[in-house]
């Protein structure tokens, strides 16, 4: 391609700049950290080439930062095609250690400085310009910081943007605005760092944020058992012991702190009912009510955890205390109830069964133009029908520019290595300034060379004029509806499940070990198999696509008889196994709406999982058919009942 011709002889001279950069020897460190945000370790499949398999063994050493044998393996593939991704990942293990952290003592930075500069504009430079502004920031070097910062392109690293926080306190900008930006940015403590703590200090001591503040905030990282990191926020969290009893019993946390309740301060009584409230939520006991209702009479939401103040709507939810879902809602943090459209819609409906019906509707209104859960949902309340946009049809002139698109040809060029992880990296990056129609032909594009999960992201993009054709596409229809209509299952249900699962990627596999179009497990494949008379089935056939969609099918089908014909349990059943939803059921207080049902699961990846996968069944019949579909109707109600024992696995 024309930019790797261009871009080759530079490299070569960024990778002389590189080699004289570097040290000899790597220094010693510690056992490899394993990175979480790392795409899994991917072995080189037989039919790629011999420089292809290399350049495969290159990425996984990169991965954790072996700088001699990035040397040696770059060494021997400077004339390939990725030369850019050769010459980042001999550069990346010079700037973080073993365990994945930003080295202060880096010796690239002269490299890193050519890569930039011959790369410019570039998916592979934003990603070594992330990489490049941790080491900057952990050195305090904010002048180079800042001069590197305005540059980076997708600036969604939870570090760097504390980095940036304690960039602009050095230059003596307002702490008290710099703190409500740093309670907006630490929402997840996931993606927290050592950046956010040292920032949380600086604008503390500078009178910007309160103690109890600070406090909240190293709660959040304790919440999820990152203890280290809520100590870096350097300020004694009075209900710290509550905490940490609440993460692993909350059952106990309860009835100790009924008992020293009196002793503590309203606001720290506050935040402990609102910990303690969210683990006992998570469980599905009865006392997450109580101990919500505690936290909600001593007041003080602010200083509970996004998942404190999100797990009290959906214990009240579950109670059906309609004015404690509204007024939690209300107590919410701004930035936590405008990044979920759940609290939008929970919030209208709170109006609607407080008997406000004006603002209801007008709650309503906000959502109903949105694709998703909580639109449909909407639209049924206003007793609207789920309905398809009108489709705009691709541009044939704008399809064939993106079949010629440099960054397009360069994503397949990393799938055909099995390197999904590079390949959206540099397809999404494509998409970034792609107007409503462009984004379409570059999805009907993806759909003509059978990369179906491109189709989708790229056509979900749209804004105001979309086809609804590409984001719910159904491809493989001649080998599914023999299969569903021979065990009369919804295939529209069979549909939002596969596209939920794998995006319609036939080698897709899991972490854990499923497989295919319906990420098929292979204990589950063996047992459906023997059910359905299968006697010959070996687990390597779950490959094949006929197989998978024949086995996914019938154990679909299992799951929703087994289920009483329930459409959320059996969804929630799918991801998590049967046992799990009937246990949820059991535990119910009442009789629900499958929407509060789905709201309440305790697994975030169940509980996103039946809303999207019900949402997409949704479209697929207005898209299949002139029936109106009903997300309520397929939701249904579900009940309280005591749990039978399943053989399915």
């Amino acid at each position: 391609m024309l930019h790797r011709k261009n871009t080759k002889l530079i490299n070569k001279l960024s990778t002389a700049l590189f080699l004289a950069a570097i040290t000899l020897s790597a220094p010693s460190h510690s056992k490899p950290v394993k990175n979480t945000s790392s795409p899994k370790k991917v072995v080189p499949a037989a039919d790629l080439s011999a420089e292809d398999k290399l350049f495969v063994e290159l990425r996984e050493a990169a991965k954790v930062n072996d700088v001699a044998k990035t040397r040696t393996l770059g060494s021997k593939l400077e004339s390939h095609d990725l030369s850019d991704y050769v010459l980042y990942y001999q550069i990346k293990p010079q700037i973080y250690d073993k365990g994945a952290q930003a080295r202060v003592d880096s010796s690239a930075d002269a490299a890193v400085e050519a890569f930039l500069k011959v790369n410019a504009g570039s998916a592979i430079a934003d990603r070594l310009r992330n990489d490049w502004l941790l080491v900057l920031g952990k050195r305090k070097d904010w002048a180079n910081f800042d001069r590197e910062y305005v540059q980076f392109v997708l600036n969604d690293d939870t570090q760097v943007k504390c980095y940036a926080i304690q960039s602009r306190q050095a230059k003596g900008e307002d702490s008290k605005q710099l703190g409500h930006e740093l309670k907006n940015i630490l929402l997840d403590a996931q993606y927290f760092g050592e950046a956010c703590p040292e920032a949380a200090q600086g604008i503390y001591r500078a009178g910007g944020l309160s103690k109890q503040e600070v406090a909240a905030m190293g709660r959040i990282a304790l919440e999820n058992n990152y203890e280290g990191l809520a100590k870096k926020f350097g300020v004694d969290d009075p209900i710290a012991d509550t905490v940490k009893k609440a993460r692993t019993d909350p059952a106990q946390a309860f009835r100790e702190f009924e008992k020293k309740e009196w002793r503590t301060g309203r606001e720290n009584t506050a935040a402990a009912w609102g910990v303690i409230g969210q683990f006992l939520a998570k469980k599905l006991d009865r006392n997450a009510i109580k101990a919500y209702r505690l936290q909600h009479e001593a007041g003080h939401h602010q200083l509970l955890s996004p998942e404190s103040q999100e797990w009290k709507v959906r214990t009240a939810l579950r109670e059906g205390d309609w004015r404690l879902v509204k007024e939690s809602i209300e107590g919410m943090s701004p930035a936590i109830r405008k990044r979920d459209p759940a609290w939008t819609y929970w919030y209208g409906r709170a109006q609607k069964e407080l008997g406000d019906e004006a603002l209801a509707k007008e709650t309503f209104q906000a959502l109903i133009e949105q694709f998703n859960f909580y639109g449909q949902l909407a639209r049924e309340d206003l007793g609207m029908k789920i309905h398809v946009p009108k489709r705009v049809i691709p541009d044939e002139s704008l399809v064939k520019q993106m079949s010629e698109n440099k960054g397009f040809a360069r994503a397949v060029r990393f799938y055909d290595m099995g390197l999904r992880f590079e390949g959206n990296r540099e397809w999404n990056w494509e998409l970034r300034t792609l107007s409503d129609k462009q984004l379409i032909a570059a999805a009907e594009h993806a759909k003509r060379i059978g990369l179906y999960d491109r189709a989708v992201n790229t056509a979900d993009r749209t804004k105001a004029e979309h086809d609804f054709g590409l984001r719910y596409p159904t491809p493989f229809k001649e080998s599914l509806s023999p299969i569903a209509n021979s065990i009369g299952l919804d295939s529209n249900w069979a549909y939002g499940l596969i596209r939920q699962e794998s995006r319609f990627i036939m080698a897709a596999k899991s972490s854990v070990g499923a497989s295919g179009l319906m990420q098929v497990m292979p204990s589950t494949a063996k047992y459906v198999a023997k059910k359905i008379g299968m006697t010959n089935f070996k687990v390597s056939e779950l490959d094949d696509m006929k197989t998978n969609l024949t086995l996914g099918s019938n154990y679909l089908n299992m799951v929703l008889q087994d289920l009483d014909g329930s459409f959320a349990l059996a969804s929630a059943a799918y991801n998590a196994g049967p046992s799990r939803p009937k246990l949820w059921r059991e535990k119910l207080p009442r009789t629900v709406e499958g929407a509060i049902f789905a709201e309440t699961i305790p697994f975030n990846e169940t509980r996103g999982y039946v809303k999207n996968v019900l949402a997409n069944a949704s479209y697929y019949t207005a898209l299949s058919s002139s029936k109106s579909p009903s997300l309520k109707q397929k939701l249904g109600m579900v009940s309280p009942k005591a749990s039978v024992l399943s053989e399915l696995p």
